[in-house]
């Protein structure tokens, strides 16, 4: 921006801030309009997030809000950090290669919330914050005077994101939930595994991370709506409602039918077929052609047209019926091709199939490497690091990675002294008692 304009669009702001009583708020965001925008792009480079959650759902919601230029601001205890910070498979240096990713784009602010000092710091930074995420267990905020209800006379506009295992209310409310909880009494671990053994869990802390989607999602529409009603408000995403949220019609065919769906192994009751079939050179394809003109096309490119008039196999209802023959049908023809072959020939004929990745296979893809859906970025510690890129692509306002996760306080002097106007000495005095 030209010095002429700036100072324009200056003079325009401070007028601004007259008629509507020069809020704190406000005064940040041209702050940010004038001067820190460049640094941080995307749709939600207007918006502060204050994070105050540790391990995975919460700070998985502030990932995302940060991946589209949030700033988010991540508290952490002084000394330790959150725990995710010493997680994961292999830890190279001894760092964790879980937090680069979950961590990425934010700031690492260190502040003892168990100290009143610590207590009055978030006050104040809630006067500049639009979105508070927290996921400990109901009636901790409430403890250290930072509930809802003693911030919002503090900020009207504060969204407040609460992540936890039951919710804020009922009568599981008070208890202690994991992702792992929630996934077994959303539905979830019920129907994941071969009906052989007992119910299996997903690879992932898929519960944990479908409450962040639906917090983050929440903490979204929440937004929207104070721009009509100038109010903030409570999200409030359970875990187990999260993952109950994708049980597609288990409930209602329970309700409606007596019917309980059972674990089923590589595929879906009554959808057929979509299975993993085997190749002549030993390798495995997923083949998905459940649809009736799409099972057509698996049909005509087995050879076999015939198979797709057949009354066993002709409708949706009755493949699903049928659905070991005709896997076994299809497996018998799979395991006469190699793989190279059976690829080609089944995205000739429109049919989806696609091999089972592990991480190995995604990094040399080229499809994921013509759209960038594995990035690099330089690390302190292992020079470089691969990571899942931001989804999903926006094509106006897209957002990106800036960073990797910080290092433990590593902003705390740059949030107090920017946000705070705190001196030098002030700092100091704090860091003397813990406090940060």
């Amino acid at each position: 921006m030209c010095h002429h304009l700036k100072n324009v669009y200056i003079i325009f702001e401070e007028s601004r801030y007259a008629r509507l009583q020069a809020s704190t708020r406000e005064r940040d965001r041209i702050l940010m309009a004038t001067e820190g925008a460049a640094a941080r792009r995307g749709p939600l480079n207007d918006i502060r997030v204050l994070e105050m959650g540790q391990l995975l759902a919460g700070p998985f919601c502030g990932q995302l809000l940060a991946d589209f230029g949030a700033e988010v601001i991540k508290c952490e205890q002084p000394g330790t950090g959150d725990p995710l910070r010493v997680w994961g498979q292999e830890k190279p240096h001894g760092k964790s290669l879980w937090w680069p990713i979950v961590a990425r784009n934010k700031k690492s602010l260190t502040l003892n919330l168990r100290t009143e000092e610590g207590q009055e710091i978030v006050r104040e930074l809630i006067r500049s914050t639009d979105i508070l995420i927290e996921n400990f267990r109901p009636g901790t905020m409430e403890r250290w005077n930072l509930g809802y209800e003693e911030l919002k006379k503090i900020n009207p506009r504060l969204i407040m994101v609460r992540v936890t295992g039951f919710g804020q209310t009922g009568p599981y409310s008070k208890r202690a939930g994991y992702g792992a909880i929630g996934e077994a009494m959303g539905g979830l671990r019920y129907v994941v595994g071969d009906p052989s053994t007992p119910p299996s869990r997903m690879g992932i802390s898929i519960g944990d991370e479908l409450a962040a989607v639906y917090a983050c999602m929440g903490a979204l529409m929440a937004l929207h709506a104070r721009e009509n009603s100038g109010r903030g408000q409570v999200v409030d995403s359970a875990i187990y409602e999260a993952v109950l949220a994708m049980m597609e019609s288990t409930v209602s065919e329970y309700d409606v039918a007596g019917y309980v769906r059972e674990r089923t192994g590589a595929t879906l009751p009554n959808v057929s077929p979509s299975n993993v079939f085997e190749t002549q050179d030993g390798k495995l394809l997923l083949i998905a052609a459940n649809q009736d003109t799409v099972f057509r096309r698996l049909a005509t490119a087995m050879g076999q047209p015939e198979l797709s008039e057949d009354a066993r196999y002709a409708t949706h209802s009755a493949r699903g019926k049928n659905m070991k023959e005709l896997d076994n049908k299809i497996n018998d023809w799979t395991r006469t091709l190699d793989l190279a072959t059976l690829e080609e020939l089944l995205h000739e004929n429109g049919v989806p199939c696609g091999l089972i990745y592990s991480a190995a296979e995604m990094v040399d893809d080229p499809h994921f490497k013509a759209r960038e859906a594995i990035v690099e970025l330089p690390h302190r510690d292992f020079g470089s690091i691969r990571m899942q890129n931001v989804a999903p692509r926006l094509s106006d306002t897209p957002g990106e990675i800036r960073h990797v996760g910080p290092e433990l306080g590593e902003h705390t002097d740059e949030v107090l002294s920017g946000s705070l106007k705190m001196s030098s000495d002030r700092l100091a005095q704090l860091r003397a008692k813990g406090v940060i």
